[in-house]
């Protein structure tokens, strides 16, 4: 392969060399276009430029590939716990025995907010998304960070902190939208285990299933990072202005709220609670999505990069069957989604379009079989991405990234002359 692109513009020939990653893939770097040639790239959404080099997560999209830091994410679902691919996903490489147990014991002991944080959440409206909650208590959080080179148990203190603390803010601003008093960290259980103790203690949702808590632990893995989505590349971004860590993460949270990406989830069971209102027609769901002139739309298929099956998407529905099995449950909407998927794989539409179900396509069923209201589900998102949002505000700021400053092609009026008010 060249080591080079060429570029011919008004006349000009500008050779521009190229990047090749470790899994071969080839960028064109045009850092010296605009300088050389007065012109930018137009790529609206970002689909074609590389932002940023980047050592955290490999995704394939056409070969249904994800690894974190190498490691293929079939090995660490069902394998690793949650922590374990934190520090995975902020060290590079995974956790001895004694490194793990040290990190599990400062993670444990780092669980209470400050009462600020608590002060605040209980002064939010009874009807805050939890998701606005959680943007306003990150935010605030950064009040209290530490210097970035601060280290406890070989990890940032503060990265330590807000790991430890999200799933704290996260029950605590359900139970205040449900009028329950607040159920304090149980510093002897596992991160998930006490994540749910902390929500649904003294509610119908109460358990202490081990098996149900490391379904929520894995399915926190299956989120943990994702390459440069659009939460992530805006952590990246609003870090890029030397804003701190707290800060960027609260700006990562609203990226993430949007329904185009982390609130995809609900968006899936309520599509299919208007199945259900159509008597459940597989058939009838099938052919409205596939009607251009039809409003429906069959959440949970297709993906902005996957190409080929989401593989978080077939680890997902093996925990479906074993979270509604464990807990009684012979869920509808399960079948469904199940009669749906079935249908879309063997129909030509969908076939074409290579449009398999992806992530989102399950984790709601699951989150709602727990007994989380749909509102809930981003935050769940939210807790599992963190650790990789992390990992690239490191990675951004420890080298010598320039602030992020996208370019446009200016598309308004041509310059004119202000008008007076008494003659307009």
């Amino acid at each position: 392969m060249a080591d080079q692109a060429v570029l011919q513009i008004n006349g000009k020939t500008l050779e521009l060399p190229l990047i090749v990653g470790t899994e071969k893939e080839v960028g064109i770097d045009i850092a010296v276009l605009r300088d050389k040639t007065g012109a930018v790239t137009f790529d609206p959404g970002y689909g074609n430029s590389g932002a940023c080099e980047s050592a955290v997560t490999f995704l394939d999209g056409e070969l249904g590939i994800l690894r974190y830091r190498g490691i293929p994410i079939e090995q660490l679902a069902g394998h690793a716990s949650f922590l374990e691919v934190s520090w995975l996903l902020l060290k590079g490489e995974l956790p001895t025995a004694a490194e793990l147990a040290q990190f599990d014991a400062a993670e444990k002991s780092h669980r209470d907010l400050p009462d600020f944080a608590v002060q605040l959440i209980k002064s939010l409206p009874r009807n805050v998304h939890p998701m606005a909650g959680l943007a306003a208590v990150f935010a605030t959080l950064s009040s209290v960070e530490g210097p970035t080179k601060d280290l406890e148990a070989g990890l940032a203190a503060n990265e330590l902190r807000l790991l430890a603390q999200i799933p704290t803010i996260a029950a605590y601003l359900y139970r205040h939208t449900e009028g329950l008093d607040f159920v304090a960290p149980d510093k002897n259980k596992a991160y998930a285990a006490n994540y749910l103790n902390m929500m649904f203690k003294g509610t119908k949702f109460e358990t202490n299933d081990a098996d149900i808590a490391n379904a929520l632990d894995l399915l926190f893995i299956l989120h943990a990072d994702h390459e440069q989505n659009c939460s992530t590349s805006t952590v990246r971004l609003v870090g890029s202005a030397q804003a701190g860590l707290s800060a960027s993460i609260a700006a990562g949270v609203t990226a993430l709220w949007g329904p185009l990406h982390g609130g995809a989830n609900q968006a899936v069971i309520e599509m299919l609670d208007e199945v259900v209102a159509h008597g459940g027609d597989v058939n009838w769901a099938v052919a409205q999505a596939k009607d251009k002139n039809s409003t429906f739309r069959l959440m949970g298929f297709g993906h902005r990069v996957y190409k080929n099956f989401d593989p978080r998407a077939t680890i997902i529905k093996v925990q479906a069957d074993l979270v509604l099995s464990r807990l009684g449950k012979n869920d509808k909407q399960l079948a469904l989604a199940k009669g749906l998927e079935e249908a879309a794989l063997h129909d030509e539409y969908f076939i074409a379009r290579k449009l398999y179900p992806n992530v989102d396509f399950y984790s709601g069923i699951i989150y709602r079989a727990l007994g989380f209201p749909p509102g809930m589900f981003t935050v769940l998102f939210a807790i599992g991405r963190l650790p990789g949002w992390m990992a690239h505000w490191n990675e951004h700021n420890a080298g010598k990234a320039k602030i992020g400053r996208p370019r446009q092609i200016y598309i308004g009026k041509n310059a004119r002359d202000f008008v007076a008010l008494n003659k307009r």
